[in-house]
């Protein structure tokens, strides 16, 4: 219902005897927070707040959206968008850096300023357009449209629009799904192409199914049998620090073949290179640091310019992790244990990027299952 109170000196036993006027403080209907003071007693207070309390269960439903609206359809995106990260409770530390990072960007230098009742699809579409014509990348386009698409859904929830400013907008048109695979000979000269570093983390990648972060916490200690090396960790990419596996809790793992060749290119690095607590790749400048996902970018972006080596069109440095899902497929490995060893989190995300590589599997069964209906 609301509180009152005194801002004087005097404990609050004191408070019926001491000359200083009572406060009081509550919310409206929009949830604002409003004080009145001048009472001079308690019991003028709480009757103050017994006729506030009446009014606000008395009002018309409309009156209290009323207020919603004329509060948060003045306010600029930037505050609104400060207070509705406020409430992203669940976001971890990289998470909220990511978000932070859209919202810097890409979200407020375009919209900041903008009024929340001003948005309609237009405005959302001239957003989009506004990414398009700055030759942003559509992983980052997909990114910052989806939280805007969240930050106006709140807006829409209190009331704020007539007509849902998202609904009818084209959103960017990135397909995370597509994969370019090398081929064996494309993958042996691509592995050879850049320092031993990118050897190794070449050979991670398309040997154990790692993604690049994994690849990038590679420790000697995680070999837990000639042919099990354990992932435990991988480096983000935003805190630059080690943290736990995607779709993990902290603490869990998971095992994935660990081929021979690529036990001995980690044992040929450890020798050559050293470890730092059996961590094998770490920073080139500062070995106390965590190895930076950039120095790997860079080559691969050094080696696709300089052109001498052949690399399928469209191919980017995680094709190397598709080259190990195909590799198992084509092999006849069960998907069921490839989407664990990959680390998806369902076994229908493995299904609908690799179903392509299991060619002919109907025709197959088909024929199988003919020889036991022919006896």
């Amino acid at each position: 219902m609301g509180s009152f109170f005194k801002e004087c000196e005097h404990p609050r036993s004191r408070w019926s005897k001491c000359p200083h006027a009572y406060k009081i403080r509550y919310r409206s209907a929009a949830r604002k927070q409003l004080e009145e003071s001048g009472f001079a007693t308690q019991d003028e207070a709480v009757e103050r707040l017994m006729e506030i309390y009446n009014a606000k269960r008395a009002a018309p439903r409309g009156q209290a959206k009323a207020e919603r609206i004329a509060r948060y359809g003045a306010m600029r995106f930037e505050e609104y968008a400060e207070e509705w990260k406020a409430g992203q409770r669940d976001l971890g530390p990289a998470s909220v850096v990511h978000l932070e990072s859209l919202l810097s960007i890409h979200l407020l230098p375009l919209l900041g300023s903008r009024r929340m009742n001003t948005f309609d699809h237009k405005v959302v579409e001239g957003f989009i357009q506004s990414m398009e014509r700055d030759g942003i990348g559509l992983a980052a386009q997909a990114n910052a449209f989806d939280k805007l698409k969240a930050i106006l859904l709140d807006a829409n929830r209190l009331g704020l629009f007539d007509d849902d400013p998202v609904a009818g907008v084209k959103p960017p048109q990135y397909d995370p799904k597509r994969v370019v695979i090398p081929s064996l000979e494309q993958r042996r000269q691509i592995r050879t192409a850049g320092d031993d570093s990118f050897l190794l983390v070449t050979d991670l990648m398309s040997g154990c199914g790692m993604r690049n972060g994994e690849a990038f916490a590679v420790n000697l200690n995680n070999i837990v049998a000639d042919d099990v090396y354990r992932i435990t960790e991988q480096v983000n990419r935003t805190t630059c620090r080690c943290e736990r596996l995607k779709h993990r809790k902290v603490g869990e793992y998971r095992d994935v073949p660990l081929p021979a060749r690529v036990r001995q290119t980690i044992e040929w690095y450890a020798a050559k290179h050293g470890t730092v607590d059996g961590y094998l790749l770490r920073h080139p400048s500062d070995p106390s640091r965590t190895f930076p996902h950039y120095h790997i970018a860079n080559q691969w972006q050094r080696i696709k310019r300089a052109g001498q080596i052949d690399i399928p069109e469209g191919m980017v440095i995680y094709g190397l992790r598709h080259f190990f899902a195909s590799n198992c497929l084509t092999h006849g490995i069960p998907i069921t244990d490839v989407a664990e060893w990959m680390g998806h989190k369902t076994i229908e995300i493995t299904f609908k990027i690799y179903r392509h590589l299991m060619p002919g599997s109907i025709s197959k069964a088909a024929k199988i299952l003919n020889l036991h209906l022919a006896a």
